[in-house]
């Protein structure tokens, strides 16, 4: 059997005679009694029994009917799947990202998204630019969104997103706030709120202040920017900053400065080394698209 046997049998059922089910169809009468006999012929009992020189549908026919709708709805849903996928309308993404991202980035990004593709779940987990990638390579999550890492993985695809460069936050009303760029040499003497040990950015900052000859009197470790901005706001330290940090702060108390010299590193897109799907894509058009915000805000270059 096949599914225009089916649709063939259904317009039958549904009108009652070969005639009205050939108009329904748009087709000959003659290739709708054909259909139908090599349905019958298919299912092996009697689908009609012959009055008159008329089909009438046998009581079996009339169970089998119930089963041929749920397969045609089925069918038909399929196809209403398919034009959805295929119109990015519909499918899933997770994504997994730096907790700075989640909390600033990601919010416009996934609302503006969701706002033209209301049927396509998204699920998002923060964790840290290791964990991030290692949900990638595991394919535990389709897309993840952190700072740039010298990968080797030929498993793990990157798309630049834009760059960034570190600030330093400070109180409104510290002595360093007065200034348009901090170098480091200003920063002697400072109490710093710091991210834990491992985290690249804190990596690339103990590198600077290394190369420099520089201590620094670390005060507080946190795992997230979210919790340094707010130990800023209260005055235990200044920190050295993802630009994101900006978007967290309360800038009435809080301001980012430029740091010389430069700590630069590049926001990306990663995923499993294949092609993207059509709803991937998309997402990542929404991520590109966000950037000339990003940039009038400040948080990229």
């Amino acid at each position: 059997m096949n599914l225009r046997e089916l649709e063939s049998f259904n317009a039958f059922m549904t009108y009652g005679t070969v005639s009205k089910a050939a108009e329904a169809m748009n087709i000959s009468q003659p290739m709708v009694s054909r259909m139908l006999a090599n349905l019958e012929k298919s299912v092996g009992f009697a689908l009609f029994i012959r009055k008159r020189n008329q089909l009438v549908a046998t009581e079996e026919a009339v169970q089998f009917h119930y089963t041929v709708l749920r397969t045609l709805n089925g069918f038909r849903d399929l196809e209403s799947s398919a034009r959805a996928i295929a119109n990015q309308q519909l499918g899933s993404i997770r994504i997994a990202a730096q907790p700075i991202y989640v909390d600033t980035y990601l919010l416009d990004v996934i609302a503006k998204f969701k706002a033209q593709h209301p049927n396509v779940s998204v699920s998002i987990t923060d964790s840290g630019m290791e964990g991030v990638l290692e949900m990638v390579t595991r394919r535990d999550c389709d897309l993840g969104i952190g700072i740039t890492l010298d990968l080797m993985d030929r498993d793990v695809a990157m798309t630049r997103l834009a760059q960034c460069r570190a600030v330093c936050l400070v109180p409104r009303d510290h002595r360093l706030a007065g200034f348009e760029t901090i170098d480091i040499d200003l920063l002697r003497g400072e109490k710093f709120v710091e991210l834990t040990i491992g985290s690249p950015l804190r990596t690339k900052v103990d590198y600077i202040f290394q190369i420099a000859g520089r201590l620094r009197h670390i005060a507080v470790e946190a795992r997230t920017v979210r919790t340094i901005s707010r130990l800023v706001e209260r005055g235990v330290g200044i920190a050295i900053s993802d630009p994101f940090a900006a978007l967290l702060v309360d800038q009435d108390r809080v301001v980012a400065r430029p740091l010389t010299p430069e700590i630069a590193w590049d926001v990306a897109l990663f995923h499993a080394n294949r092609e993207l799907s059509n709803v991937q894509r998309s997402f990542l058009a929404f991520l590109q698209a966000e950037i000339p915000h990003l940039r009038a805000e400040g948080c990229v270059m």
